[in-house]
């Protein structure tokens, strides 16, 4: 005997699609009319589905005066979630195009360090050489939990242990020193020594919101490996900050506001470009700190990722 399904109450509270998108229409362009030509119907059809559409909510989704309308304040709360819930709609049927269409596109997810400060220097290289490959790169700081929908081709992170489906390969470890500009090692000398440095002020990346899938280094840890206490070092009135946006704290170095933690492989090329400077020549390695290039095992022997994956490896 057959279950029977038991009625799925999300689904039946949901208004007709079609009066929806009438509703979003004429709220977006602000006219029945205007939206009756931006969906190839008539006023009247509009009209219709607009008042079948209040009268199951129970409350007027407009005012009206003359020709124009304006949402009311259950109208602009409905408009909100319905041209949201819309637009979404329509980038899910873009990318199911595009995939029938035979696309040659790579998604790459990774953090948005690594993305602002690695990935956007580097592309236009591969994007010459592959004018025919497309990049669509994902960020996110929670590798361990993606968003639904959401299926890389490629991961970049630190991640050990690779999800189902997927394999990786080593890229390269951590390495860390401190960074600033040449500007602000010029008006504080002083942080040319780990004293020094010590009582300048520290710009610090913190774990708040960031995936914990490896061991955190801030200036605390890092100090430790050089044999100092920070906070026994550090005046009360010595200014520290903190924030979990890595870009932010590269941004505001080169904004000669302080220093920050270097990690090699993101601000070497501001390093080489003179933009920034290490004030000491202390670092610390990390080699059990591996980055991985984690990628679906059904793009093994795919053209695109091989070409993708060889450019990359030609970095570490």
């Amino acid at each position: 005997m057959v279950k029977q399904v038991e009625p799925d109450k999300i689904l039946l509270k949901m208004p007709s699609l079609r009066a929806v998108k009438s509703f979003v229409a004429a709220a977006k362009y602000q006219s029945f009319t205007r939206a009756a030509e931006a969906l190839c119907v008539t006023q009247a059809a509009i009209s219709r589905q607009i008042r079948e559409l209040e009268a199951s909510l129970g409350v007027e989704l407009f005012k009206r005066s003359g020709r124009a309308v304006e949402l009311t304040e259950a109208g602009t709360t409905f408009y909100d979630a319905a041209y949201l819930s819309f637009v979404n709609i329509a980038q899910a049927a873009d990318r199911i195009h595009a995939q029938k269409a035979s696309r040659r596109v790579l998604t790459i997810c990774c953090s948005p360090a690594f993305s602002a400060l690695w990935l956007s220097r580097r592309l236009p290289g591969f994007f010459a050489a592959h004018p025919d490959i497309d990049i669509n790169v994902v960020t996110t700081e929670n590798f361990l939990h993606m968003e639904p929908g959401v299926y890389p081709d490629i991961y970049i992170n630190k991640v050990t242990e690779s999800p189902d489906g997927y394999s990786s390969i080593t890229l390269f470890h951590d390495v860390i020193y401190p960074v600033c500009s040449p500007e602000y090692l010029r008006h504080h000398p002083e942080i040319a020594t780990l004293d020094g440095l010590t009582k300048g002020v520290l710009l610090n990346l913190s774990p708040y919101g960031r995936g914990q899938i490896a061991e955190h280094v801030d200036w605390s840890v890092w100090f430790a490996f050089q044999d100092i206490e920070l906070d026994k070092q550090r005046a009360p009135q010595i200014h520290q900050f903190n924030a979990n946006d890595y870009n932010m704290l590269i941004q505001m170095v080169l904004n000669h506001q302080g220093i920050s933690l270097g990690w090699h492989h993101l601000v070497d090329p501001l390093v080489e470009s003179g933009q920034l400077v290490r004030p000491v020549s202390e670092e610390v390695v990390f080699k059990e700190k591996v980055h991985y290039l984690t990628y679906a095992n059904t793009k093994e022997n795919n053209e695109d990722f091989n070409h993708f994956k060889n450019w990359l490896l030609s970095f570490t």
